[in-house]
């Protein structure tokens, strides 16, 4: 199945609104975790319900996000890396 950018934004942002207990109208491309108020445990949540939800594996490092290749920095961010490997699934 193939995802456009716009039905993996929404679905990144609802994922992410559940964790953080917003309205998923809230959150803006530019939204952060941390303006978000979600800690380390959810951003590990927030992983795994993409995982699950796109049939992917995140290469996300919870002790350190900054060395994975799976930006989290903020919600867009986080969408264009799920577009990115539901891209190369499908190659």
């Amino acid at each position: 199945m193939t995802e456009t950018a716009d039905s993996v934004f929404a679905e990144v942002r609802r994922i992410i609104a559940q964790q953080a207990m917003m309205d998923p109208g809230q959150i803006t491309p530019d939204s952060t975790p941390d303006g978000l108020g979600l800690d380390s445990l959810a951003l590990v949540e927030i992983v795994f319900a993409i995982e699950e939800s796109f049939d992917i594996s995140v290469p996300y490092n919870a002790n350190d996000p900054n060395a994975s290749d799976f930006d989290i920095s903020t919600v867009g961010a986080a969408a264009q890396a799920v577009r990115r490997l539901l891209a190369e699934k499908e190659s």
